[in-house]
């Protein structure tokens, strides 16, 4: 069957509730032919790991909001709850979600992973906007995942904000990547699904000689390769960071700032 609005392929995503960053990066990433259906992973709790951590406890309920629509793919925007439920756990968890569902269901954190394992990325600078616990918990998961840490550049958030890492500016991120210093790094990545980065990677798809992604470009270009059933490969994922396929329509909406 095809659908009207997207004959190659229907995407689910799942977002944090209050990202305000996650689906538009997202939706601004599909090639044409494909759509995503958005919907919100929710919590009550008042304390961010806690709703994060309850994130990932819920998801099979989340990716029921979605029904019977014929999804190619589940793709889950949140990395934060990958840090904290750990490796072992999540690989778990979905396995199982893709088996119930039928189809690909994966994470930020794991397309994070097989993006720099097509790369043959095993050293990695990262740009954090995360407080100091839950950067610590991002590194021990990327260690868990064979990654090797060689530099972490934190980026200020204002705490007053309605949230620290979704009121940050594309312009905090791109003086991030112009701090980092190391010359060891097999790529550089900007984490956070809230993190707006877009911007940032088309204008530096590489940094002292390494890659420059995010979590979500990584998210949506896995989600993307699991819907057609595509081997992972290090050229076209190159060019999909370098804008090949949505450069010209994300540009369209959100034009470069002058200088």
């Amino acid at each position: 069957m095809s659908l009207e609005y997207a004959p190659k392929g229907l995407l689910g995503v799942l977002t944090p509730q209050a990202n305000t960053t996650a689906e538009i990066e997202f939706n601004a990433l599909m090639p044409p032919g494909f759509a995503s259906l958005v919907a919100r992973m929710t919590s009550a709790l008042p304390d961010l790991e806690g709703r994060l951590m309850e994130y990932f406890e819920r998801l099979d309920q989340s990716i029921a909001q979605f029904a019977n629509a014929p999804l190619t793919a589940v793709a889950v925007a949140c990395t934060g709850s990958s840090y904290l439920m750990g490796a072992q756990r999540e690989d778990t968890l979905f396995e199982t979600l893709s088996l119930e569902r039928g189809v690909p269901v994966t994470s930020a954190g794991l397309s994070v992973v097989q993006a720099c394992q097509t790369l043959g990325a095993h050293r990695i600078a990262v740009l954090s906007p995360y407080s100091d616990s839950l950067t610590a918990a991002s590194v021990a998961y990327w260690q868990a995942r064979g990654l090797e840490v060689v530099e972490v550049v934190r980026i200020g958030s204002d705490t007053t904000s309605f949230h620290p890492i979704y009121s940050i500016q594309a312009s905090a991120t791109l003086q991030a990547l112009h701090a980092v210093q190391t010359d060891q790094a097999q790529a550089i990545i900007c984490l956070g699904t809230g993190l707006p980065s877009l911007g940032t990677i088309l204008s530096n798809p590489v940094h002292r000689s390494a890659p420059v992604f995010s979590c979500m470009l990584a998210l949506a270009w896995n989600a993307l390769r699991l819907a057609q059933q595509q081997t992972a490969d290090a050229t076209r994922l190159r060019d999909f960071i370098a804008g090949s396929d949505w450069q010209a329509s994300f540009r369209a909406r959100f034009p470069a700032p002058p200088g």
